[in-house]
Formats: structure tokens, C-alpha cells, sequence
């Protein structure tokens, strides 16, 4: 088998480590909650069943609930426990249930996971908060096999399966939970962005943008933010008026998202780290299809976390 590669090191000071898709992170929530949906929590002496057989959330919590939606779902709920004969309520939290709490919540219930808008996130406990953790990748011919967390250099005695994560963007962040609170995804930190056009006719649509090797296409850098979004709209005007030019804009505001990925697309291993909210965190190109990855967890002779796995699929295509 080939030597792994060290992606990173990240670190985890709050000790609760999250594995979700790297471009849903604008959807975290860490003090804050949503406002368009409702979480419900079944209680009740057939709390269990009931949950279980209706089966539209983790154990007894069914979050993102769409609020127009609510009160039909809580019908549908009743019905089902009718019909079954099954003693269990269902009751709506006064507020959404934060990211953050329902890694604890998930933790604390022995859930390998949890939704974020219907996408699987996987939380782990007990991670050390005092050390930088190794991330590690198994190269394939084309991609990973694997990637690993090493939270201890204790012998492993045991590995379970400790859930899948929901991955449609092709990227994996490893954060810690807290952490997390302070990412900025889509606002300009320092009020400027990038705008990348891409394609066939990105030419014609932009013939004054300058060549960008690395991204594929041409654009500018480091634009003032709202010079950046005038020019996205004048391109998205011609896009309108000339249907058959082939050509797609990316507008980059230069947020977190914005540091974390242009670190990622100018390394050789697609995947770098960026200190955000007092802790390292990591994101890496799955070079998989999109899907669910599935995560497994080994533990020492006490029980404690001592490696976390990501099982990958690799894709036919090399890395860049």
C-alpha cells in the first residue's frame, strides 16, 4: 500500500470535532438559530417506536422542519401513532436547535450523526484539546482510498462504524464544533473579491479579464467587493442576451471560505488548513463522486477515540 500523506493538522480545543460537507458550511449555526423551519422532539412512553417508525429524523429529534409545513407534519405525526396504536406526542421546539447543540445533542444520545438541512454531519467526542491532530490521506491511482484523523498514539482494539457524511461538493471539513461559530462563508472580510469567468466563451464574455492559469480561466483579483458584483450582473446581463455563448462566473468574496479555498486549489494535495475562531480546521477535495462517506471509529482498551476514518471511493481522474 502506498505511504499516507499528511494533509494537515488541525486542532479541537472545545473537544467535539465535526465532519460535514466543506461547502454546506455556510449553513452552520453555532449561538444563532434558523428562523424558516421548526424542530420537534417526540416524547411520550412510545417515544421510541414511534420515532422509529415514522422515521423522519435521528432518535426522538426531527429537526428543519419547513415552518409552512409544521402543522400538517405534526398531524401526519399523530395520525401515524393512531393508526399503530402508539402512546407518543410531538412537540416543537420554541426555537431552532443550533449546529453546534446538535452535535452535542447527537453525542450525548450515542448518535453517529445528524442533519444540517437534510445533509448527514458526523460529531466525535472526547477528542483531545490540547495537541495538534495529524490528518492523514491513503493515496489510490486516482484520489484517496481513505482519510484519517489520529487522535492518539494508543493501540486501537476496537473499530465500529460511527455514521456517513452527506457530501454533494466534493469536499471534506474537519472543524471543531465551537470553533465553527465564527466562520464567515459568503461576506468580504476585507471588503474585496474575485471574480473568475470560466468556459469556451469566457473569452468573448470578458475580453478585457486577465488569463488565471491556475483556476482555468481568466477574471479579476482582488476587486473592490461591490465592483466585483457589478461586473458579475453585467456578465450575467450578456448571458441573457447571447444564450448560445458557453461561459459560467464565480463571484469570490474574499470570506473564509474564500482564504480556505484558494489554499486548497493551489496545493498539490487539494487540502489546507486555516485558523478560524481560536481552532485549525481543514478542508480536503474528496475526489469522489458526491454521496455518503462512510466513518468509522477505533478505540483503545478504555473506550477512548483513538483514530477516526473516512472511507472514500476514489474517482478516475488524478489529482491536479
Amino acid at each position: 500500500m502506498a505511504d499516507e500523506v499528511l494533509l494537515g493538522e488541525i486542532t479541537c480545543p472545545s473537544g467535539t470535532l465535526v465532519l460535514l460537507d466543506g461547502g454546506y458550511l455556510g449553513l452552520w449555526s453555532g449561538e444563532r438559530a434558523g428562523g424558516r423551519a421548526v424542530d420537534f422532539e417526540v416524547h411520550g412512553p412510545d417515544a421510541v417506536p414511534a420515532a422509529r417508525t415514522f422515521d423522519r429524523g435521528p432518535g426522538l429529534a426531527l429537526y428543519d422542519v419547513p415552518a409552512h409545513w409544521a402543522p400538517g407534519f405534526a398531524a401526519m405525526f399523530r395520525r401515524h401513532c393512531a393508526e399503530r396504536g402508539l402512546d407518543a406526542t410531538l412537540t416543537a421546539h420554541p426555537r431552532q436547535i443550533p449546529h453546534r447543540d446538535r452535535a452535542r445533542r447527537a453525542i450525548a444520545a450515542g448518535r453517529p450523526d445528524f442533519p444540517m438541512m437534510g445533509v448527514p454531519v458526523v460529531p466525535v467526542g472526547a477528542v483531545p484539546p490540547d495537541r495538534p491532530l495529524p490528518v492523514t490521506a491513503t493515496p489510490a491511482e486516482y484520489g484517496w482510498l481513505d482519510i484519517v484523523i489520529t487522535l492518539s498514539d494508543h493501540t486501537p482494539v476496537a473499530r465500529r462504524s460511527h455514521g456517513a457524511i452527506g457530501v454533494d461538493n466534493a469536499r471534506l471539513a474537519c472543524a471543531d464544533a465551537d470553533a465553527l461559530s465564527a466562520w464567515v462563508h459568503d461576506d468580504p472580510l476585507d471588503g474585496r473579491a474575485d471574480l473568475v469567468v470560466r468556459g469556451p466563451d469566457g473569452s468573448r464574455a470578458a475580453p478585457d479579464a486577465a488569463a488565471l492559469p491556475g483556476d482555468g480561466g481568466q477574471g479579476w483579483l482582488d476587486l473592490p467587493f461591490d465592483q466585483a458584483v457589478s461586473r458579475a450582473l453585467d456578465l450575467e446581463d450578456y448571458a441573457e442576451h447571447h444564450p448560445d455563448r458557453r461561459f459560467a462566473v464565480d463571484l469570490r468574496p474574499h470570506s473564509h471560505q474564500w482564504q480556505l479555498m484558494s489554499r486548497v486549489r493551489a496545493s498539490p494535495v487539494e487540502a489546507a488548513t486555516l485558523d478560524v475562531g481560536g481552532a485549525t480546521m481543514l478542508v480536503a477535495m474528496t475526489t469522489t463522486d458526491d454521496g455518503m462517506l462512510p466513518v468509522e471509529l477505533a478505540t483503545d482498551a478504555s473506550g477512548a477515540p483513538v483514530e477516526i476514518r473516512v472511507r472514500i471511493r476514489p474517482a478516475d481522474r488524478p489529482l491536479s
